[in-house]
This record gives C-alpha cells, structure tokens and sequence, in this order.
C-alpha cells in the first residue's frame, strides 16, 4: 500500500537481531530480515544498537567504519531502496576524523542517507555486584538532535542510552515528533528494571509512539543483551514485544489514536510554561545577532593582541552568532544571510621580515 493510501497510519517493524562476532554474517543477516520485514508490510524498519559488532568498548575500533561509504552504510542503503522502506540502521561504531561514536544512519526508500545520529549521552554506570560500563573509554558523545521526515509523520532518534534522558523526548515532541525510535541493548541488570519502564515514560510523558529494538540474548557474549523489543503506545501501553529471542516485532502507529489521547489529555495546552519550559540550545534564532555563547573573561570592553602571538595567518570571524566567536569557525556565510550582515571573516597575514 502507498504512503498516500496510509496517510494517518503506517505499520512499524523492529528488528530484534542475533548479533556474532562476523561483521559481514551481522549486516547480512540484517538485510534478509529488512527484506522479511517489508514483505510483511512494514514501511518504517529498525535495527537495534551495533547491530554489526558486539557491544563492548574493546570492539568498537576493530568493527567501526566510515559513514557512508562503509560495507554496513552500503548495504543499508541498498536495501531500502530495494525494499522501498524507511530504514533506521540501528546502530555500528563509527570512525571520524580521529573519533569513535556510536552511531545511527537513517535511509529513504530511494536508498539516501537522510540523516546521521550519534549517540548523546554516553553509556557510563557503575551497579556494584552486577554492571560496571563505560563507553568513553572509547567513544566520544553526538551534540545534534536528529530528527526526520517520514510522509506520515516525524521521527525523533536517539541511541540506548539517550532514552534515560526525559528531556531530550520533549525537544523532539516541541519538535513535532510522534515516534520517537530508541535502538537500545539494555542488559540483564537494566534491562528487567528499566528497559520497559523508561519506553512507556517517554510514550506517556509526551503522548507520542516509543520503540525499543534491542539485540536478541546471546547468553555467550561477554555483554549479554534483555532483548524485549517493544512498541508502546501514546496511552502508555505496550502494545507489541517479543522475548529474549531473534525476531520481528510490528505494530501500526495509529495518528489518528495520537490525536485522540492529546485530545483527551491536553497536557501540552496545560503545561505551565510561564514556569518552566524544556529549551533546545541549539536553536539559534537568526533574527538576532547576539551571541549569547561568547563571553568576555573580564568586564572590560577592549581586548588587546600582542603581533608577536599571532601565526602568520589569523582569521577572526566578524559575525556576532559565530560559535568560536572572535575567532572564524566558517558558518559567517549561514549567519550572515540571517541576520543581514553582509561580513566575511577579517583575514590578517603577516608578512615574514627578510
């Protein structure tokens, strides 16, 4: 069925995936369970988190790769295209300029990168007797929201870990988001805790649909995964999961249900927003041309640059919304054209004396 012959429900699938130590067995695992997922009529799909390595910061350098043009980014893409799906790879570690993350790509049915998640808030606990973790032993965090457009509705990512954070759900409600998809791999400690618990609290908190795809169990990895993916409800309620084995969990996302609770619970038109409020720091107003990021160390309203410290070639940045501001971080020609100020960086050369 066409996206226009759903347009106020769709059908969602969540790939619960036995993961090994084969990186090329993983990702082609994946795409026959992509391919089973669309013929059962699914037009959104998950993997859940690395589904293409073995958690544990010992393997994220070894299996990581490069965004887009890794085998796993590659495949991904092919396969949405043939199966003409919304693709959401799970997660894989990926490698950039020097850095591992824990990322998330999503595809298109035309098989185009729509867009790139790294994981926020990194995995760092310590439950004496039972989990000791820490993923920046090895990976640095994401600082972008990701969000995309689906021809139903938008959909808000984040990666296991991010679901812990209540506020990072509301920016992708504000945001207009109503599914919000956690790729997770909760463990035997968390897992029976906290892993449906947080789900349905950022469902019933922002009256949106919240997915969890983890890994299948595999009782002889080091890092052993509760598996339970789920889909929950606006209302709070679980209405799709599985157990701890490989499978496939689907579920239509109902809008028109959506609608129903926000009409029945108007939370968001009673939320006291003279009191408080939940703000996205990366929204950067471009009617405005103060940079509220850049603050003097001192009072005074001069500040004053020997010659000698400067290299032979120093760019500062004349736009006022510049993150690195004096200094040039090259975004003046995206602020410039908000703010109406029609300035380049100012490029000072210095001339070596013969």
């Amino acid at each position: 069925m066409t996206a226009a012959g759903v347009a106020n429900k769709f059908k969602l699938a969540l790939i619960q995936l036995a993961v090994g130590s084969n990186k090329t067995e993983n990702i082609k695992r994946a795409a026959l369970k992509i391919s089973e997922a669309a013929q059962n009529g699914a037009h959104v799909i998950s993997l859940p988190e690395c589904f293409n390595s073995p958690y544990g910061t010992k393997y994220f350098q070894d299996y990581s790769e490069s965004i887009p043009d890794g085998p796993s980014s590659k495949l991904l893409s092919e396969t949405a295209r043939a199966c003409k799906v919304y693709l959401i790879g799970g997660s894989i570690p990926e490698t950039s300029e020097g850095k591992l993350y824990n990322t998330s790509t999503v595809w298109c049915p035309e098989g185009n990168l729509l867009v790139v998640h790294r994981k926020i808030h990194l995995f760092d606990i310590d439950v004496p007797g039972k989990i000791t973790f820490k993923e920046s032993d090895a990976l640095s965090p994401g600082n972008t929201f990701t969000t995309f457009d689906t021809p139903w509705c938008k959909i808000g990512v984040g990666i296991c870990y991010d679901i812990r954070f209540a506020e990072l759900a509301q920016v992708y409600r504000d945001k207009g988001c109503k599914l919000l998809v956690y790729p997770g791999a909760f463990n035997m400690t968390t897992g029976p805790a906290h892993w449906e618990l947080l789900g349905r609290g950022r469902a019933l908190d922002n009256q949106v649909y919240v997915a969890t795809p983890s890994p299948a169990r595999d009782t002889s990895s080091e890092y052993i995964a509760w598996g339970h993916s789920s889909i929950i409800s606006p209302w709070g309620e679980v209405v799709s999961s599985t157990d701890e084995k490989e499978s496939i969990v689907y579920a239509d996302i109902d809008l028109d249900f959506l609608e129903s609770v926000r009409g029945q619970i108007p939370i968001s038109k009673q939320k006291r927003s003279d009191l408080y409020e939940t703000r996205d720091k990366l929204e950067v107003p471009s009617a405005t041309r103060l940079n509220t990021r850049y603050k003097l160390e001192s009072s005074k309203v001069v500040d004053t640059v020997d010659l000698e410290d400067l290299g032979k070639r120093t760019v500062y940045c004349r736009c006022w919304q510049s993150a690195k501001f004096p200094l040039c971080d090259g975004s003046h020609g995206k602020y410039n054209k908000g703010c109406g100020d029609n300035l380049g960086p100012l490029i000072i050369n210095r001339r070596e004396e013969k």
